[in-house]
C-alpha cells in the first residue's frame, strides 16, 4: 500500500489522462474538445465503486418539487455500469415497457489516492482527475422499485480524465446535454448544493475511498422527467454531456432486440416428467 496521501502512480499511468502534469508530460488543455478517445478512461477492474449524489442542483431540485437536501443524497452504481466515451447506451427489455429513459450529465470526480475523514480544504487534493458521465436513469424502474440507474452501460465517462491543474475550480464550469444535437440541459456547477470537495469530504467521513473511486456529482435542470411534454430517450437517439474543459461523450441509445433463436426442443427428461 502505498504510504497515506501520494497518488497511486500504476492508476494514473494506466488511466488516459488528457491533460496536467502528473508526469511532467505536455500540457494538452488548449485543444481538449479536438481530441477524440475511443477508450473508456478507466479499466473496469481499476474501478472499485460508483458512489452518486442525487438532487445537488438547487434548480434540478425545485424542477423536481423537492426541497434541497440537508446532507448529500448518496446512491451507487455497479462497475459494470461504466462504460466509454462513444460506446452505446443498451436498454434491456426490461427497461423498454415503459420506456422512460432519462439523461443525465454530471462532472465525474476520480479519486486518485486513499481518503479517509479528510477535511473540505484538503479534500480536492485526493483527486486524480475529471471526466463528464452520463448517469443514465430509467425512472419508474427508480421511482417504483429502487433500481433503474444501475443497468449495463447506464453510466459512460470521459472523453478522458484532465487533471486537477488544468481545470482550478471544479464550482466554475458549463455543463451541457444534448439529444440528437438539441441542447437540453445548461447550467454550471457552480448551482451544485454540495461542492465537489465539501462531497468528498462527506463520503470519506468513517470511509475509505480508494484510488479509481468514480463519484458522479449530480445533474442540472433540464432533465426529461421534468419537462413537460417529459423527454424520454427512444432507440437510435444520440445523447451528447459535455463539461467545460473536459470535452463530451457521444453515445447512441440502443434497444435490446427480441432473440430470433428458436428455443432448443425439450430433453426426455423434461418430455417424461409431463406424463
Amino acid at each position: 500500500m502505498l504510504p497515506r496521501g501520494t497518488t497511486d502512480i500504476s492508476l494514473a499511468r494506466r488511466a488516459t489522462i488528457l491533460s496536467g502534469d502528473i508526469f511532467g508530460s505536455p500540457r494538452l488543455t488548449p485543444r481538449i474538445a479536438d481530441i477524440r478517445l475511443l477508450l473508456c478512461p478507466l479499466a473496469r477492474n481499476d474501478i472499485r465503486t460508483v458512489r452518486c449524489l442525487g438532487l445537488n442542483y438547487a434548480r434540478h431540485a425545485a424542477e423536481s418539487k423537492m426541497p434541497e437536501p440537508k446532507y448529500p443524497v448518496v446512491f451507487y452504481k455497479p462497475a459494470t455500469a461504466v462504460t466509454g466515451p462513444l460506446d452505446p447506451i443498451p436498454v434491456p427489455h426490461v427497461a423498454q415497457d415503459p420506456p422512460n429513459v432519462d439523461y443525465e450529465c454530471e462532472l465525474v470526480a476520480v479519486i486518485g489516492k486513499e481518503a479517509r475523514d479528510v477535511s473540505e480544504a484538503d479534500a480536492l487534493n485526493y483527486v486524480l482527475g475529471y471526466c463528464v458521465g452520463n448517469d443514465v436513469s430509467h425512472r419508474e424502474w427508480q421511482l417504483a422499485r429502487g433500481l433503474g440507474k444501475g443497468f449495463d452501460g447506464w453510466a459512460p465517462i470521459g472523453p478522458g480524465l484532465v487533471a486537477p491543474s488544468a481545470i482550478p475550480d471544479p464550482q466554475a464550469l458549463r455543463i451541457s446535454t444534448f439529444v440528437n444535437g438539441e441542447k437540453v440541459q445548461s447550467s454550471s456547477t457552480a448551482d451544485q448544493i454540495f461542492s465537489v470537495a465539501r462531497a468528498i469530504s462527506f463520503l470519506s467521513r468513517g470511509t475509505t475511498l480508494a484510488p479509481g473511486d468514480l463519484i458522479f456529482t449530480g445533474t442540472p435542470e433540464g432533465v426529461g422527467m421534468g419537462r413537460n411534454p417529459k423527454l424520454w430517450l427512444r432507440d437510435g437517439d444520440v445523447v451528447e454531456v459535455e463539461l467545460e474543459g473536459v470535452g463530451r461523450c457521444r453515445n447512441v441509445v440502443q434497444f435490446e432486440r427480441a432473440s430470433t433463436t428458436p428455443p432448443p426442443p425439450p430433453s426426455p427428461e423434461t418430455e417424461r416428467s409431463r406424463l
